[in-house]
C-alpha cells in the first residue's frame, strides 16, 4: 500500500491511516498505537540488553563480586544516550546490519549448545502451570510472544521510505525482496531454538534461553554479546520514528525551534525514560506477552487489514474479503487476551521483586 496512489507515497504508517480514515481520525487512531508499540519494545530492548550484559559479567567473572541488574541496564543505555543523537534511518544501516548478523549468529550459538548439552535429566514436556486457570494464561501470554516476534510492520513504511522509487522502478520490487528474506532470516532464527531449545530443557527453559546456557562459558558470553549488539541496533530502529514523532509535534504544534539542543533534549529524555520503566519492571517474559498482545496486534494483525478493505473495498465475501476478516477476528481475540496472561506473568513475578533492589 505504500504506493498505491500514482505519484504518492505513504512514508509513515500514520500518513496511510489518515488516508483510508480521513486526516484526524487516521491520526487518532494509529499514531497512539504505534506509539505504544515503538515504546515497548525500546522497554523491552532495555531490560533485554541488560540482562544479557549482567549474564555476560557472570559467565565471564563467576567468582567476580555480584553488580545489580540496575547498573547493567543504566550501562546499556548510556551508548544510546549517545547513538539517538544520528541523524536519520540511513546513518543507523551499518548498526541494523550488524544486529541481524548477530541474531543469527547468537540464534545458532544457542541451538548449538542446547544440541551439544544434550537433553536434561528429568526433562519434563508438560503445561508448565499446576492447574488448569494458569495453563489458559500462559497460552494467552505465549499467544503475546509470538506476535511481539513480528513487530517490523509497525516501521515497515519508514523504512520503504529510505528506498528510491520510480514509475518504471518502484519501491516495492526491492521491498518485497527484503521482506522474503528478512523472514527466512527470522525462521532460521527462531524455529531451531525453538525447537531444539524445547526438547532439550522442556517445561524448566528459561524466557532467554542463553540464560539456561551455562557452558562452554567463552561461547555462552560471546552470544549474549551479539544479543547486546543486536538490541543496540534495534533499539535505535524503534526509537527513531519515536523522535521525529515528538520532535514534529514540538515545533509544529508548540512552535519550538528546531534546533541541536531540542534535539538532545528530547532525545536523552526518551533514553532516560525508557531505561527507568526498564529498571521499574525488569521482567522480560511478562513484558513480552503484555505488549505483544496490546500494542503489536493491532498494527500488526489487524489495522493493515482494515485499511486494506476501507481503500480497495474488495467483493464482499471473495477471497480478499474472507482473508482480510479471519486477520481482523484473528487479531483482536489476540489484542485482548495476550495482554491478560502477560500482566499475569508480570504480577506473579513482582510478587518476589524487591523494586530498585
Amino acid at each position: 500500500m505504500h504506493e498505491m496512489v500514482p505519484g504518492k507515497r505513504f512514508d509513515r504508517y500514520h500518513e496511510l491511516g489518515q488516508y483510508a480514515f480521513g486526516e484526524k481520525l487516521g491520526l487518532y487512531i494509529v499514531v497512539p498505537q504505534q506509539l505504544i508499540v515503538e515504546v515497548g519494545v525500546c522497554i523491552v530492548y532495555m531490560v533485554t540488553g541488560g540482562k544479557s550484559l549482567e549474564k555476560f559479567h557472570d559467565t565471564v567473572c563467576s567468582t567476580c563480586k555480584q553488580i545489580k541488574l540496575t547498573y547493567f541496564i543504566m550501562i546499556f543505555a548510556s551508548v544510546h544516550f549517545v547513538l539517538s543523537h544520528l541523524p536519520n534511518f540511513n546513518s543507523i544501516s551499518g548498526v541494523s546490519l550488524a544486529a541481524a548478523v548477530m541474531s543469527l549468529s547468537y540464534s545458532t550459538i544457542a541451538w548449538g549448545a542446547s544440541v551439544a548439552k544434550g537433553v536434561q535429566p528429568e526433562v519434563q514436556y508438560g503445561y508448565k502451570a499446576k492447574t488448569a486457570a494458569g495453563t489458559v494464561f500462559n497460552f494467552f501470554s505465549g499467544l503475546g510472544d509470538i506476535a511481539f516476534a513480528y513487530a517490523g510492520h509497525n516501521v515497515v513504511l519508514e523504512i520503504q521510505a529510505t528506498i528510491p522509487s520510480t514509475p518504471e522502478k518502484p519501491s516495492k520490487g526491492p521491498m518485497w525482496k527484503g521482506v522474503i528474506v528478512a523472514y527466512i532470516v527470522v525462521a532460521l532464527c527462531y524455529f531451531p531454538v525453538a525447537l531444539i531449545g524445547y526438547w532439550m530443557f522442556g517445561n524448566s527453559i528459561e524466557d532467554n534461553i542463553l540464560i539456561s546456557l551455562e557452558k562452554p562459558a567463552w561461547l555462552i558470553a560471546m552470544a549474549n554479546i551479539f544479543v547486546v549488539i543486536h538490541v543496540i541496533g534495534s533499539y535505535q530502529i524503534y526509537a527513531m520514528p519515536v523522535f521525529d514523532m515528538i520532535e514534529t509535534v514540538l515545533v509544529k504544534k508548540l512552535n519550538f525551534r528546531p534546533s541541536t539542543t531540542l534535539r538532545f533534549f528530547v532525545r536523552n529524555f526518551y533514553v532516560a525514560f525508557t531505561m527507568f520503566i526498564a529498571i521499574t519492571f525488569p521482567f522480560f517474559g511478562g513484558l513480552l506477552g503484555f505488549f505483544g498482545g496490546f500494542a503489536f496486534a493491532p498494527t500488526t494483525y489487524f489495522l493493515p487489514c482494515i485499511i486494506w478493505l476501507a481503500i480497495y473495498k474488495p467483493k464482499k465475501f471473495g477471497l480478499s474479503w474472507w482473508t482480510n476478516w479471519i486477520c481482523i477476528v484473528f487479531g483482536v481475540c489476540l489484542m485482548v487476551l495476550s495482554p491478560i496472561g502477560g500482566l499475569r506473568q508480570i504480577i506473579l513475578q513482582a510478587k518476589e521483586y524487591e523494586f530498585y533492589s
